[in-house]
């Protein structure tokens, strides 16, 4: 089956979402999301988005932290950019109908304050703000008649024309149809990557199960340049049962008081940064993994025990009933919690449009690397990323389709299944899985050295032709696709991680625990060329 439409969306996240609903003024829009409509990251956020509404506040503070936090490789008109353009994307979601957390006094807004920030200008939900944004957000879609979102599929590849004798275009994706195991062909005048993270290359991650760097991957094979890989954001605290999967446990906690504390009691973060419990994540995450590793601890604790219990109630509602869930009363005794990978910073190199190095390509929200978060994200930008940037990639991506020449779909094939077989030993799959989340996170995971990363070459290496073996003999399900895209990711970040030898923002290398300014670039690289830090 061959669909045709104006921009075909692949994800259904806040920056998806963002650029649907301006698309749609303009043309067809079809979003293609591998689970339900609302199965992404932004629907797991519990902080909240940061911009300024406070008069107190400042853009220049705003771009002042973002700055400090991304280890001198944040992009300055690029901070400038989405810090100035914030405000607007927030009054546009409450247009919408989005219901912020106001002050009972004044009925303004609730900002509160994250690790790295200098004032309060986190807008919030109660703890669910992605849960809110992303209800907004789907709901409007929905009633749009422009906009028509198919659940319970997922991309195989992108359509590239250079593949069939036409310009170097990238045209559309083939999907994969879970339910019936059709691969379709979908084609479009503009093609977004709007499929998250990656967090699932790592064995402990705050992400949901879809995170699995499916639009990293794609463009990588596609020949796109990605950046920054190494750069992945541990968030510092998770809550740590083992039945509690991959539930987060929000930097908003610490910065309403909560401290972070050894089994025995004693506060830690004092020994690490100056701005102790409100630290930058990257240091967090690290002040936590040296402490849980010199004492052979299991977890560290998040105590909220000196705030009063109706306001944890009150400003935590599902995180302390989650919490109650296993047992455990926030307002009475602190949190076991672990870090885990949560964002990644790096991605499909973008520029202030959302263009990719490919035509036709376009990328919004985490799957990109904008220039925005540098060597780390600042708790609460990563929403703003996706509202700013959707919104403007979409009157980018009209703006060139009235210029761009016509572009005929007749030359590209449908999909070919050749000599492919279903599967009768889909044993490799999982073991190929586990195998790739353990090292990755045991080699190349919060803290790194050259001897870690090469074993963890070798073994990507290997893993990489039993797949691509395996991908070629049998007919593509989710699983399998999955687990390929997982391992062109890993390759990414240990490839990047390799190339970068010193330790700045997110990555820290036991062999080179400084930063020089020589290495003060970004990680480029590409299907045919290794990576190479650019100065910019």
């Amino acid at each position: 089956m061959r669909i045709e439409c104006d921009y075909l969306v692949l994800g259904s996240g806040v920056a998806g979402l963002s650029f649907a609903l301006e698309a749609a003024r303009h043309g067809q829009v079809t979003m293609v999301t591998k689970r339900s409509r609302t199965d992404s990251a932004t629907n797991w956020a519990q902080g909240g988005i940061a911009a300024v509404l406070d008069p107190t506040d400042s853009f220049e503070a705003h771009v002042s932290d973002t700055m400090g936090t991304g280890g001198g490789l944040s992009h300055k008109d690029i901070v400038e950019m989405v810090v100035r353009d914030g405000p607007d994307r927030i009054r546009e979601l409450m247009d919408l109908g989005a219901r912020f957390s106001r002050r009972e006094e004044d009925l303004a807004l609730d900002l509160t304050r994250e690790g790295g920030h200098s004032a309060r200008r986190v807008v919030h939900a109660g703890d669910i703000t992605g849960e809110e944004v992303q209800r907004v957000l789907v709901a409007s879609a929905a009633a749009s008649p422009n906009i028509e979102i198919i659940e319970n599929h997922m991309a195989v590849d992108l359509v590239e024309t250079s593949k069939f004798g036409g310009a170097n275009r990238v045209v559309g994706a083939y999907v994969l149809d879970e339910m019936t195991g059709d691969v379709h062909t979908y084609l479009a005048r503009a093609t977004v990557l709007a499929t998250g993270g990656a967090g699932k290359v790592y064995l402990y991650t705050s992400n949901p199960d879809v995170a699995t760097g499916d639009g990293v991957a794609m463009a990588y094979r596609a020949g796109a340049q990605i950046s920054n890989m190494e750069f992945f954001q541990f968030h510092p605290t998770c809550l740590y049962h083992p039945q509690a999967k991959s539930f987060l446990i929000s930097e908003a906690l610490r910065g309403e008081g909560g401290i972070l504390r050894l089994a025995s009691g004693e506060a830690f973060m004092e020994q690490h940064h100056e701005m102790k419990d409100l630290a930058p994540r990257d240091v967090v995450a690290r002040a936590i993994d040296f402490e849980m590793k010199r004492r052979g601890d299991e977890c560290v604790y998040l105590d909220m025990t000196n705030e009063p219990a109706a306001f944890i109630k009150e400003r935590f509602p599902n995180i302390h009933a989650r919490c109650l869930d296993f047992g455990i009363d926030m307002t009475s005794m602190p949190i076991p919690v672990v870090p885990a990978a949560h964002y990644l910073c790096g991605g499909v190199t973008v520029d202030e449009r959302g263009s990719t190095t490919l035509a036709g390509l376009w990328a919004v929200g985490e799957v990109t690397c904008t220039g925005l978060h540098g060597a780390n994200r600042l708790a609460s930008n990563s929403l703003l990323e996706g509202l700013v940037y959707g919104h403007r990639t979409a009157i980018a991506a009209h703006s060139e389709a009235q210029s761009a020449p016509s572009t005929s779909f007749l030359e590209v094939p449908d999909w070919d299944v050749g000599e492919a077989v279903p599967s009768d030993e889909a044993v490799v799959v999982t073991q190929n899985w586990d195998e790739i989340r353990r090292f990755m996170w045991n080699y190349v995971g919060i803290v790194r050295t050259d001897r870690r990363l090469r074993r963890a070459s070798r073994r990507i290496g290997m893993l990489q032709e039993e797949i691509r073996e395996y991908y070629w003999a049998h007919l593509v399900n989710r699983d399998m696709l999955e687990l390929r895209n997982i391992a062109d990711v890993a390759e990414l970040i240990i490839r990047c991680a390799s190339a970068r030898k010193e330790s700045r923002g997110l990555h820290y290398n036991l062999d080179y625990p400084h930063a020089g300014e020589e290495w003060r670039g970004d990680t480029r690289v590409s299907k045919d060329t290794p990576p190479t830090i650019v100065y910019e």
